[in-house]
């Protein structure tokens, strides 16, 4: 049996943000309408929390396509000059479960993961935004300065990270968009009066209050994915209209929204929406210009698919990537 390899480089070149913000519009839609099979991330921690291994399976039609994505996590892998979060990401035809192709799992999710991010910010906030701030300065954080830059005409973008010399080398490789990008040395300075702000930290614990939040703001909660960790607090959960990616993985692990409903200051009902059911019309997203608005991002495993399959049909039709037989 034959098998495509397709490299981080390969994925970035046959997946530009121009082909991937409409295709994750079109597959959150398709999630909320029920035409994917989507089961909660599961994972495994070694023995002296040493690491975890994570595993997202799932099934998305059309294309027809199962996936299957398959994380590693080492928290002393930084301190070793390594990635701490390695990926595979294994695409199957779901006629016959037979598998096509094997890809970079961190590239397909930083990738699924800013263009989900810019569609989220191109439905709900608000037409004349204009100053972006990101809190981070890792893989997420510059994928998200160039999807978010294609999804909307920003003058100006702050980089805010805990570690000042990685936000000014992420500020350099920016430079040459054609607006001002600066780092800030604070997440007060970099949010004040901005109009997007895009969280995308390793943090377990908020970075970001909600008292800092400008009434018409649009905020995008990425970094945290699990229930133990959140970048932000109950009280901008609560000033929020707020919207989620997949229902059922946020009830279970968006830690923002279940801090806030276990501190009982928000119910369930809190959550107004998928981002799908915003896209096909089924709720309404900003429905006033002060609103403040918030998507919580948690990544499905439908985004890991459908990207996958996206760049495997391309790869195919111009020959890129390795073959091999296993």
């Amino acid at each position: 049996m034959k098998m495509r390899a397709l490299s981080a480089q390969a994925i970035r070149e046959l997946a530009p943000y121009e082909e991937l913000i409409p295709l994750m519009a079109s597959t959150l839609a398709a999630v909320s309408r029920g035409k994917a099979e989507l089961p909660l991330r599961w994972g495994l921690m070694l023995p002296d929390e040493r690491g975890a291994l994570v595993m997202m399976p799932g099934y998305l039609g059309p294309p027809d396509r199962a996936g299957i994505k398959l994380v590693s996590l080492d928290p002393d892998a930084s301190a070793q000059g390594r990635p701490t979060h390695l990926g595979l990401v294994i695409l199957y035809d779901a006629a016959g479960l037979i598998p096509l192709a094997i890809l970079c799992g961190s590239t397909v999710t930083a990738l699924r993961t800013a263009a989900a991010t810019a569609c989220a910010t191109n439905l709900l906030a608000r037409p004349d935004a204009r100053v972006l701030a990101i809190l981070g300065s890792g893989e997420q954080a510059d994928a998200h300065v160039s999807a978010l830059s294609h999804a909307r005409d920003f003058a100006q973008i702050r980089i805010w990270s805990r570690n000042a010399a990685h936000a000014e080398q992420l500020a350099r490789k920016h430079s040459g968009l054609r607006c001002r990008v600066e780092v800030h040395n604070t997440v007060e300075s970099a949010v004040a009066n901005a109009d997007v702000i895009c969280t995308l930290t390793s943090s377990a614990t908020p970075i970001l209050p909600g008292k800092l939040i400008s009434p018409g703001a649009h905020v995008n909660l990425v970094g945290s994915s699990g229930r133990t960790s959140a970048e932000t607090d109950d009280e901008l959960v609560e000033r929020s209209r707020f919207f989620v990616d997949f229902r059922p993985s946020a009830l279970a692990q968006a830690g923002e929204l279940l801090n806030a409903i276990e501190r009982k200051r928000v119910t369930v009902e809190h959550v107004l929406g998928e981002l799908g059911e915003v896209l096909v019309g089924r709720k309404p997203g900003r429905t006033h210009h002060d609103e403040i608005t918030v998507f919580k991002s948690l990544g499905i495993a439908a985004e890991d698919i459908a990207l996958a399959a996206h760049v495997y049909s391309k790869a195919e039709a111009a020959g890129a990537g390795s073959i091999f037989e296993i």
